[in-house]
């Protein structure tokens, strides 16, 4: 299985792209990863929310497979444990999903298009945190999935 992580505009920190980096490297050892970025819509600031939802949501769904499984990142999603997590991602490995695909939306959500194509939502937290950090949360959470599955001492129970 592959995972992919999709995320609408790009994160300016230098140390906060290091700490990405180096997650997608140890994750690297575990699934096949892509992390792919969504640029930031361009006059932005003249579209109203629901213009700027429809045109990241059209460049997302263009980035998906027919075959692709698609999870939002959504602060109206389900919540889970890590341990929970790591079982959500085993359960889909055995269910013979060829990519797994999460998308961090943009400032204002996602548009109506992208909510119809997904079959799920996580929300990582109910605390509201910018989405370059989302970023770095979940894709260290991906990697300590995957270390909790092979009962390797990074996560400690």
């Amino acid at each position: 299985m592959n995972i992919k992580l999709i995320a609408v505009g790009k994160t300016d920190g230098k140390e906060l792209n290091s700490l990405i980096a180096q997650y997608i490297k140890r994750l690297g050892f575990y699934v096949n990863f892509d992390f792919e970025i969504i640029p930031d819509i361009k006059n932005a600031k003249n579209l109203s929310e629901a213009q700027q939802k429809e045109k990241e949501g059209a460049l997302i769904l263009k980035k998906l497979l027919p075959t692709d499984l698609l999870i939002l990142l959504d602060e109206n999603g389900k919540n889970f444990s890590s341990e929970v997590f790591a079982e959500y991602l085993q359960k889909h490995m055995n269910s013979g999903v060829k990519q797994l695909v999460f998308v961090i939306g943009g400032p204002y959500g996602f548009s109506d298009e992208v909510y119809q194509k997904a079959q799920g939502k996580i929300s990582l937290s109910k605390m509201t945190f910018s989405h370059q950090m989302i970023r770095l949360f979940f894709i260290e959470q991906l990697y300590r999935g995957f270390t909790i599955l092979r009962n390797e001492p990074y996560h400690h129970r």
